[in-house]
């Protein structure tokens, strides 16, 4: 009976034991199913495109980068096709040992180290960095046969951007760089991001970047099959990449040449614009400098004589130098009191050579002009008519008048970077200063504003934007550099449109009076010797502004003062008087009065402009030193003129 019992209670945990291992196992063959169902069915498509990813490697196809050409068609950058030897630092393990291997097969120079470690800094240890650029083939050919000893060290095929005028118009142009990790992070950050997949190079200044979305393209995709070591093995598929369109400027390269040429050493800035539309034809800015060196990544030597001049080359001068206007803001005055029925045209002031004014005296020309009206004010440019007019129209006044006229206000040009500079009032100087008594406007202050002193301070284009609307009878266009794009692929040329000009509502007689005593500037005033002879009738202003303050009653002395304290020159004009197609400002730093250094230049644009003529070589030299007034020589035919000397 006991045996009995046993064998049922062994029978019964056999049972009970299979029907545990029973359920283990169904349970087990169910968690299967449910995985597999999971791994089929619900996450189906996300575990293809992974199989997928693993048997295939997406390569970008970086697109050409668009051409930059002048109004007249003449390409002032484009690309070259070149080899460069690439380290990738991560696959490297000592970077010296492996640079001095290198050296040993082709030529590295200590530049090019020093280059190669700054973009190491820049960049991901991951990325493939040059250390030469532009290898000749016996070079290629060369580090080919030793390859095998440099893992991490290869020879690629990249294209390069070029400027084959150099240093001509870099401002205006800029240059491209390598894209920096503030860059990456923008990109990455933006809609952009696919479409900057393997581009390694952005526009950092000028056209180049603010050009960027145009000029770079579309970039294209590669589709490969590889092997289980990465190794490509065939194209699946691919979409080719579409080129930059070309952008088409309105400058013409061979007046700016001719305009830098002729500034040589000094320093200064001049834009020159079409007041018909707000095309700018040359936008100067001196020194300048040679955009190539940026485009490899600019070794520490360059750098260092480029950011350390004391003559800041790298300073764009025409937007983000800001000077006084001296009396070139004269004409602007005039035609602020004429509109604002301050000061009738024909009322006579006396000029007795200087203007006293709350217990301080004012100086002007040298034992005085006498009875001026507006006219004579202007021609002969006197300090006392318009001390005195500033002193009635007062400071808010002023400013009212003259803000729209773009002084003091970003004028929305096609590049980046350009600043406000200032244009006085009661509020700004209460913004402007944390001092309680340097809050305040004193009317002494009010004096200098009118002959362009004081706390006036623009720049060349907001002067040369002014100069454009007086000269076209009050419209103010939007001043720009971009005429239209031109697709790459299929040729076609798209005009970029531009806002219509905004009428200030000047009367036209109170712009004609102005006008004409900006003629007589030119034809019996201070610009009479410069622009005797030529074929053509201009409207002109010179100026001279002060670079440093003076003691009271301390006379100007050139002689006395360091090169760099002296006056600035100063010159507006526009031409031909009748109907005017170019209208521009410029100034040359320290160098004195406006119709000795300044104006001779804009009578070289204007004849180069309106009559087809290119200065002598005596001319040009004699302009370099600032000791030519109207042209020396005989003048050669622009049209016949090289773009580079042969």
């Amino acid at each position: 009976m006991t045996e009995l019992r046993n064998v049922e209670a062994d029978a019964l945990r056999f049972r009970t034991r299979v029907v545990v291992v029973g359920a283990v196992v169904f349970l087990a063959f169910c968690l299967i199913v449910a995985r597999l169902f999971f791994l089929q069915v619900v996450r189906h498509e996300d575990l293809a495109a992974q199989a997928e990813s693993n048997r295939t490697a997406i390569i970008p196809i970086v697109p050409n980068r668009g051409l930059i050409l002048d109004r007249n068609g003449v390409v002032l950058a484009t690309n070259y096709a070149a080899y460069t030897l690439e380290i990738t630092p991560s696959r490297v393990g000592s970077l010296d040992e492996t640079m001095d291997g290198l050296s040993q097969i082709v030529e590295i120079q200590a530049r090019d180290r020093r280059r190669f470690k700054r973009l190491m800094e820049e960049s991901r240890n991951f990325e493939s960095l040059p250390i030469r650029t532009r290898l000749t083939d016996e070079e290629v050919a060369r580090f080919t046969a030793q390859r095998y000893r440099f893992p991490g060290v290869d020879i690629k095929a990249r294209l390069f951007r070029s400027y084959p005028l150099g240093e001509v118009a870099s401002h205006a142009i800029g240059y491209i760089g390598r894209i920096n990790q503030t860059e990456k992070a923008r990109i990455q950050d933006s809609d952009d991001e696919a479409n900057y997949r393997g581009t390694e190079y952005i526009g950092k200044l000028g056209i180049e970047q603010s050009y960027e979305a145009a000029l770079h393209g579309t970039t294209g995709v590669e589709r490969m099959e590889t092997s289980a070591g990465g190794r490509a093995v065939r194209k699946l598929s691919s979409r080719a990449a579409t080129p930059g369109d070309n952008v088409m400027l309105s400058i013409d390269i061979k007046l700016q040449k001719l305009i830098e040429e002729l500034y040589g050493s000094r320093r200064g800035a001049l834009v020159a614009i079409d007041p018909r539309n707000g095309e700018i034809l040359a936008l100067v800015s001196k020194p300048t400098f040679d955009p190539n060196l940026f485009v490899e990544g600019i070794d520490v030597e360059n750098w260092a004589a480029l950011n350390e001049s004391i003559d800041k080359p790298l300073l764009n001068r025409a937007l983000r130098g800001t000077y006084p206007p001296g009396s070139t803001y004269k004409p602007f005055m005039a035609l602020a009191a004429l509109q604002l029925g301050k000061r009738s045209p024909s009322l006579v002031v006396n000029d007795p050579g200087f203007y006293n004014f709350g217990g301080h005296t004012f100086r002007s020309h040298e034992g005085g002009l006498g009875a001026v009206d507006m006219h004579r004010a202007i021609q002969f440019s006197s300090n006392t008519y318009f001390y005195s007019l500033a002193v009635e129209m007062g400071v808010d006044a002023i400013h009212d008048f003259m803000e729209p006229l773009g002084f003091g206000q970003s004028t929305g040009i096609d590049l980046n970077g350009e600043v406000r500079g200032t244009l006085p009032s009661t509020e700004w100087k209460r913004n402007a200063y944390k001092r309680a008594d340097m809050k305040r406007w004193f009317p002494g202050e009010t004096v200098s504003l009118g002959i362009g002193q004081g706390y006036n301070n623009f720049t060349m284009l907001q002067l040369a934007l002014a100069q454009a609307t007086l000269a076209n009878g009050g419209t103010r266009y939007r001043p720009h550099m971009a005429r239209a794009v031109k697709n790459a692929v299929t040729g076609a040329v798209t005009e970029i449109v531009q806002p219509p000009g905004e009428n200030l509502g000047y009367l036209p007689g109170n712009v004609n009076i102005v006008r004409n005593a900006m003629v007589a500037v030119n034809k019996g005033g201070t610009g009479t010797r410069v622009f005797a002879g030529a074929p053509y009738t201009s409207g002109g202003k010179t100026g001279t502004a002060q670079a440093m303050g003076l003691g009271r009653n301390v006379r100007y002395n050139a002689k006395a003062l360091e090169e760099r304290q002296r006056d600035h020159s100063l010159f507006t004009a526009f031409a031909p008087a009748e109907a005017p197609t170019i209208a521009l400002a410029l100034i040359v730093e320290n160098a004195g009065f406006g119709a000795a250094h300044a104006a001779p230049i804009a009578r070289r644009v204007f004849d180069y402009w309106l009559a087809g003529e290119y200065p002598s070589e005596a001319d040009i030299a004699a302009m370099q030193k600032g000791q030519a007034l109207a042209p020396i020589g005989t003048p050669r035919k622009a049209a016949e003129m090289p773009l580079v000397a042969p």
